[in-house]
């Protein structure tokens, strides 16, 4: 049994915490993925997961010879991607994670081409609200949105995302259209938690003159897409992305308010460990990203 094959089976079984997760990541059976672990114990003489019929979870010497493992397998997989550098077809597994609702609209649509053009590139996308760690979870990619704290990630900027400010009619029928930022403060708002400042929001005028809106919080939320269902909702006034309101606006069912001022706006960044090889294949999709988001004023 190829000694490789059974390291790729315990790291995979490591990160989905479940043999069954890990042989279909893998395209093997769950019980082949289990003889593979099982066959790497024996060869080390320790045991790597302790098992019970509902989890998975590594014993101390796991965890230790995890990290070993995937910098081994890291080097193998690099060696293998220097080979495939002279070769004209982009191929192998490329693991991105991205925000649950972008990722599941604009990067989804951004990445059909990319996929038609590359059929031999196998995609593992993760969506998750929370913020991944890469190296441990193995991933290849990030694709973040948002002001990003400090990291020893290497961050290449996508495209530029304005946020928008917006109520329903119905909302601002009931409660009255803000002229300026200083009226939000008598307004319900309804406040994304991915955002620096939780309590303000600020703007530019035309004239460059800024404009701090302190705010009265009510509703806040850790994904921006729900914030603007409950907005469309007329519950109160949301500052958004524009890919998540652009179709209420177009249809109505969100009105823009202040549009003659400026919010801060966020930006779209791919992220990678700055560790890693960086294989072709991941080179020229976030390339294909940055074609694919450039020339507008937002990814829409």
């Amino acid at each position: 049994m190829d000694k490789v094959e059974t390291m790729r089976a315990f790291v995979a079984v490591a990160q989905e915490q479940s043999f069954t997760k890990a042989g279909r990541r893998l395209g093997l059976s769950t019980k082949l993925v289990s003889k593979y672990v099982q066959q790497l114990e024996g060869q080390l003489q320790s045991r790597l997961f302790n098992r019970t019929t509902r989890s998975v979870s590594l014993t101390e010497v796991g965890t230790a010879y995890l990290g070993r493992c995937r910098s081994i397998l890291e080097q193998m997989d690099d060696l293998d991607a220097l080979v495939r550098e002279h070769q004209v077809a982009l191929a192998g597994p490329i693991r991105i994670t991205a925000p649950t609702g972008f990722g599941s609209t604009r990067l989804a649509e951004a990445l059909v081409p990319f996929l038609r053009d590359h059929p031999d590139v196998h995609l593992d996308l993760k969506l998750s609200d929370t913020v991944v760690a890469l190296v441990e979870e193995g991933m290849d990619l990030a694709i973040r949105i948002g002001k990003l704290r400090d990291s020893s990630l290497i961050v290449r900027k996508l495209a530029d995302m304005p946020l928008v400010v917006s109520a329903s009619p119905d909302y601002l029928d009931r409660n009255g259209r803000p002229k300026d930022p200083r009226a939000l403060a008598t307004h319900t708002c309804l406040v994304d938690e991915n955002q620096a400042n939780l309590t303000a929001w600020r703007f530019l005028s035309n004239t460059g003159e800024e404009h701090v809106a302190k705010l009265n919080v009510t509703t806040r939320a850790n994904a921006p897409a729900a914030l603007a269902r409950m907005a469309i909702g007329g519950i109160g006034i949301v500052r958004s992305p524009r890919y998540t309101v652009e179709e209420a606006l177009r249809s109505g069912a969100l009105e823009e308010i202040l549009p003659s001022y400026t919010s801060d706006g966020y930006g779209v960044y791919a992220l990678y460990p700055q560790n890693r090889h960086l294989t072709r294949r991941v080179r020229a999709l976030i390339d294909h990203l940055a074609q694919e988001f450039s020339g507008t004023a937002s990814p829409d």
